[in-house]
């Protein structure tokens, strides 16, 4: 007796597509934009990044991979075709507006945002966002820039909102306020700030600094090397390779050891202040300040490493923050790769959004994203 046995045939279903999102990041530096939206969601992918310093340009390739143009934003528009994109992001140098230095409404760098506004009109994103000091939102270009969503302008299909954010209301162990402008096209819906998840509970620097050794004896940087674009640089290295300290006078570890948990140059004897701190007993409490450990630090600037700088002596070391405490007060993990010589790097660790900034950024944009699609 025979018997017919019949087989179900098995089809696979083809598989969805997977949603990316299109990131343009333009003035990207070491990449802290772009880590935040990678960390915020993976279907963010960064094609095409614009940096004119060439070891930030490198530190961003060593992380992200080879998508970036290490040159001046004008030249990238004269010799490049802008990717059209969902989102662009960036935070044209803001040292003309800063409280920091003379502050010249004149100064070239301030001009930026105008190559800012060209590359928006070219990609076509759905949303940009742009960072900078809390100053531009008071400035002749920021008007300018408002003016160029008019009708007729260059970027009248745009609309944005502006707002002064604390990054640390949003995970950061730092107290950094930027502006962040972040704009839609006009045929989607508006779109405020990220709301704040860390208000009342900001994450402090002991927490951030807790698995870090305090005692630092180390002074240089592994000795490898690096090419990139025919040009040899120190690097790549580790974020957890950067704890190195200085070497120290005498008469500066004597004034460190004066200064108690959360003191400042006003705890140091008249005897060893310099000249010109003992003519001005008044002015920033923060320089030669130790850094709290139950509070967010002081905004990571530039020159951390120099404690006549700001608040940025160790909590309980005699000692500067290293180059690996402030990228991790920055939110920096410690693999991220850094290329070029302490002065350089410590530029891009100062230069940098936040990353848990960038994150909650990031997540706010892609549910209106996933919607608009």
């Amino acid at each position: 007796m025979s018997s017919n046995v019949a087989r179900a045939e098995v089809v696979q279903a083809p598989s969805p597509t997977r949603q990316v999102f299109r990131v343009l990041d333009l003035f990207a530096g070491a990449g802290g934009l772009t880590q935040g939206f990678r960390e915020a969601d993976s279907r963010y992918e960064s094609v095409r990044a614009v940096e004119m310093d060439t070891s930030a340009a490198a530190s961003y390739a060593h992380t992200f991979g080879d998508v970036v143009y290490a040159g001046k934003i004008e030249d990238w528009l004269r010799e490049e075709d802008v990717p059209e994109v969902d989102v662009v992001v960036g935070g044209p140098p803001c040292q003309g507006f800063s409280n920091l230095g003379k502050r010249d409404a004149e100064d070239a760098r301030n001009l930026l945002w105008r190559h800012y506004v060209e590359t928006v009109a070219r990609a076509r994103p759905k949303y940009f966002v742009l960072e900078n000091v809390p100053q531009f939102m008071k400035s002749p270009q920021f008007h300018l820039f408002r003016q160029a969503t008019s009708p007729g302008e260059r970027l009248a299909e745009y609309d944005f909102t502006a707002n002064v954010l604390n990054a640390a209301d949003y995970g950061t162990p730092q107290t950094r306020k930027r502006a962040i402008v972040i704009g839609r096209h006009r045929d989607l819906p508006p779109i405020g700030p990220p709301p704040p998840t860390h208000v009342g509970r900001h994450v402090t620097v002991g927490a951030a600094l807790q698995n870090v050794a305090r005692e630092v004896t180390t002074t240089d940087l592994p000795d490898v090397r690096t090419e990139f674009r025919g040009v040899e640089l120190p690097g790549a290295f580790k974020s957890s390779d950067l704890h190195v300290t200085r070497n120290y006078t005498k008469l500066s570890l004597e004034r460190f050891r004066m200064i108690p948990p959360g003191g400042n140059r006003f705890d140091i004897d008249d005897a060893l202040l310099s000249p010109c701190w003992r003519k001005h007993k008044t002015g920033s409490a923060d320089v030669m300040g130790r850094l709290y450990l139950n509070k967010p630090s002081v905004t990571i600037r530039t020159e951390f490493f120099k404690p006549e700088k700001g608040r940025y002596l160790h909590p309980t070391e005699h000692r500067a923050i290293t180059h690996y405490e402030a990228a991790l007060l920055q939110g920096f993990g410690p693999e991220h790769q850094w290329v070029g010589s302490k002065i350089s790097i410590a530029r891009q660790i100062g230069n940098a959004v936040p990353i848990p900034l960038g994150r909650a950024i990031a997540k706010h944009l892609a549910t209106v994203l996933e919607a608009s699609r």
